[in-house]
């Protein structure tokens, strides 16, 4: 498949305060599309606890085709005070399966926030209904959890503070995230395991283990250490691997780092915090 510049799109982050009306009823049009259980109530709501998100742009139209929410949050594990990159629902429309655009800007947002706390551990903090995401993860950070070979461990610590501040009562005794039966889920033709991905797949076998409700919305909370050799390898393998592959393997081609983008979008319009009122340390349930 084509890479992000040949498909026609591009990303870069908002803050919350950036993202416009038009934004958010194209980010909800997109993610009515691909989950069960959605209204756009909750949607408002969850979009109102985010820091901002990632949006995924045409570069025809500049319509909102695919995006990440994102929210920022201070940490203390132990003694040490670090940073945790929360990323919430994410989506990109079936035309734009395989593109590197949002992998790419949520890769220099990393960075971005390493280079601000050069001295401070930084987290990806995130929790997973399907394998894509975990795939994400696995594939990329050197130093994750939950880990198929049982390394980092220790890392538990660090989900069990992010999901206490963010999801408090909603973790069960497997490590699940559970959110009830009305709980959003991705349709089986977004993120469906077949036997041969089974087969062909390790980490996916895996991530089945850990979270084998996930068809019905429960969540595989999950913590991966933004560090130097990380992001050295995002930068190689997007090198190495300038076009994507197919959908089941997305989540092997990492991204290439660069500046993040500062600028507001073209023609903005009044932003959500018209509608619903900002809290960035806490999150809804979110993918």
């Amino acid at each position: 498949m084509s890479n992000a510049s040949s498909m026609g799109i591009y990303a870069r982050y908002y803050s919350l305060k950036k993202i416009s009306i038009t934004d958010i009823q194209q980010m909800y049009g997109v993610f009515q599309r691909y989950y069960d259980n959605t209204d756009l109530d909750t949607f408002l709501k969850d979009i109102s606890r985010k820091s901002g998100a990632i949006l995924v742009r045409s570069k025809e139209d500049d319509r909102v085709v695919g995006f990440s929410t994102i929210v920022s949050m201070d940490m203390t594990v132990g003694e040490r005070r670090g940073k945790g990159i929360f990323s919430g629902d994410t989506i990109i429309e079936r035309d734009y399966w395989g593109s590197r655009a949002l992998q790419t800007c949520f890769a220099r947002l990393m960075l971005w926030e390493k280079l601000r706390s050069p001295h401070k551990p930084v987290f990806w903090l995130l929790i997973s209904k399907g394998y894509k995401t975990y795939l994400l993860l696995a594939n990329n950070f050197k130093r994750y959890y939950p880990n198929p070979d049982n390394r980092d461990i220790e890392l538990d610590q660090v989900v069990q503070l992010y999901c206490e501040q963010m999801f408090p009562g909603s973790r069960d005794p497997l490590g699940l995230l559970q959110f009830g039966d009305g709980a959003q889920r991705l349709r089986d033709e977004v993120a469906g395991i077949s036997e041969e991905l089974r087969q062909q797949y390790p980490k996916i076998r895996y991530f089945e283990t850990r979270n084998p409700t996930w068809k019905v919305g429960t969540e595989l909370p999950c913590v991966g250490v933004v560090c130097a050799r990380t992001l050295s390898s995002f930068a190689l393998k997007a090198l190495r691997n300038p076009q994507t592959g197919a959908a089941a393997t997305n989540a092997e081609k990492p991204a290439a780092i660069v500046r993040p983008a500062r600028r507001s979008p073209p023609n903005h319009t009044p932003n959500i915090t018209s509608v619903a009122g900002t809290n960035a340390s806490s999150a809804g349930a979110l993918q």
